[in-house]
């Protein structure tokens, strides 16, 4: 495996990310992975490691660089922790992570081991409205998009994702969890009939006995094997649109 820590350049600043890639000279598609709010750590790392050793060159930026270098140490995580990683989570725009993406996929453009092709992207948790915002403002480069445990997807205002899908042309997948608080059952439907009336080309999972954040190994909620199910959509899902 290659990788390696890097800096992409956005207008807003100099946002650390992380690279991998598998060995030998490629071209490999392109992904960008769009972290959950408890931000970056080895665990989000090894998720980008499995998606590169499956053949793809994939792009983990800590979105988080406008705040500072924020790294939640989970293990000691209080009620002063939660309320952090919320308010940080809470921060964005759909102007800035449109913005942010720019800066990636032109990264990502001038890469010798990226292939020519377009580029696919998976976010969990707020990463759910990143993976949507931007299939809706890079049509001609996003070819799929994956949001997993996604909060937030329908809300009042122009930047609520459901809003966005008659201007989403790539191929889409959102898993979400049965049990999660972030997503009931009424967003769940708000949002697929939104994909519906868009004639959107789309899959959704609902998973059953499972809460928010049932991918991450490292979490209480982790259950296997729909975390294991959720990686063959995933590759089922860049095998076919990439």
């Amino acid at each position: 495996m290659n990788e390696r820590e890097v800096i992409v350049t956005t207008q807003h600043g100099q946002m650390p990310s992380f690279a991998v890639s598998p060995d030998g000279d490629g071209p490999w598609p392109g992904i960008i992975f769009y972290m959950d709010a408890r931000g970056m750590r080895e665990e989000l790392r090894n998720m980008a490691r499995r998606i590169a050793k499956a053949g793809y060159f994939v792009l983990l930026p800590d979105v988080y660089y406008r705040l500072g270098t924020i790294q939640f140490d989970l293990q000691k995580r209080d009620q002063t922790m939660i309320t952090m990683i919320q308010a940080a989570s809470r921060s964005f725009t759909r102007e800035m992570v449109v913005a942010d993406t720019a800066g990636m996929v032109a990264w990502l453009d001038a890469q010798d081991k990226v292939g020519p092709g377009q580029l696919g992207c998976v976010g969990y948790c707020i990463g759910g409205p990143f993976v949507t915002w931007a299939a809706a403002a890079f049509p001609s480069r996003i070819g799929a998009a994956m949001g997993v445990n996604g909060v937030r997807m329908v809300v009042e205002g122009p930047d609520s994702p459901h809003g966005l899908a008659p201007q989403l042309k790539a191929g889409l997948y959102y898993g979400f969890a049965e049990k999660d608080h972030f997503s009931p059952p009424e967003l769940i439907r708000d949002f697929t009939k939104a994909l519906d009336d868009a004639g959107c080309t789309y899959e959704i999972d609902v998973f059953k006995d499972t809460d928010h954040g049932f991918v991450f190994p490292e979490r209480n909620v982790y259950a296997p094997e729909p975390s294991e199910a959720h990686w063959q959509k995933m590759f089922a899902l860049w095998d076919k649109y990439l």
